[in-house]
């Protein structure tokens, strides 16, 4: 692994060939379009039935019965939750009733995620809050596919740079990570900008050689 020290004496350990190109480079990107549309086909399949569901959007005695079940014991006496503390958090959720507003959080959110994904806007942001539903789910005693697709959420953090190449990310990413004043027009770097990049970088090797 490279390691490159900075003129300010920061070092930056590069990523091994293999994963810079599965992660940063748009050789892969195919391969996390796939992988979200997937993942974002899972939360609306998961969500409509919810939506068309007054237990869900209304009333939220689904998410109530859910909870219910989730803080129950087995045949042997053991709670289902295995961590005390998400224990008396279900609970505490439960005794005042927030289920009431937090079904329909839930069955809108994993719509409103299910469509980001597919799209392809902001994929590393979506996704994280996908894991956290999953992550939920799983904590809460509900296995399922949710373990899997919890590993397809985090994979798509880590490779949240090209996972929304192919999807509205190619356009919405360089609008906020460079300034206005040195973006050309169509989206792509303006010659300065290019250039004072390719400067900081010899710079950069040429520091990290010296180290």
């Amino acid at each position: 692994m490279e390691r490159i020290v900075t003129p300010q004496g920061d070092s930056t350990l590069q990523n091994p060939p293999l994963v810079h190109i599965l992660f940063s480079t748009t050789a892969f990107a195919w391969l996390w379009a796939l992988v979200r549309v997937y993942l974002g086909y899972q939360w609306i399949k998961a969500s409509l039935p919810k939506l068309s569901n007054p237990a869900w959007v209304e009333t939220g005695e689904a998410l109530k019965g859910f909870w219910t079940n989730a803080l129950a014991v087995d045949e042997q006496g053991k709670p289902t939750i295995a961590y005390g503390w998400y224990h008396d958090f279900l609970s505490y959720m439960l005794a005042n009733v927030w289920y009431t507003w937090f079904a329909k959080l839930i069955a809108y959110g994993e719509l409103l995620v299910g469509i980001a994904l597919i799209l392809g806007a902001f994929v590393g942001i979506v996704a994280f809050f996908s894991a956290f539903m999953n992550w939920n789910y799983v904590m809460a005693g509900a296995a399922s596919t949710n373990a899997m697709l919890l590993t397809l959420a985090i994979l798509l953090i880590i490779a949240w740079k090209v996972a929304g190449w192919y999807g509205l990310d190619r356009y919405l990413l360089p609008l906020i990570s460079q300034p206005a004043h040195i973006r050309a027009p169509g989206g792509q770097e303006a010659p300065q900008r290019s250039a004072a990049v390719r400067t900081a970088r010899q710079a950069e090797i040429k520091a990290g050689r010296r180290s």
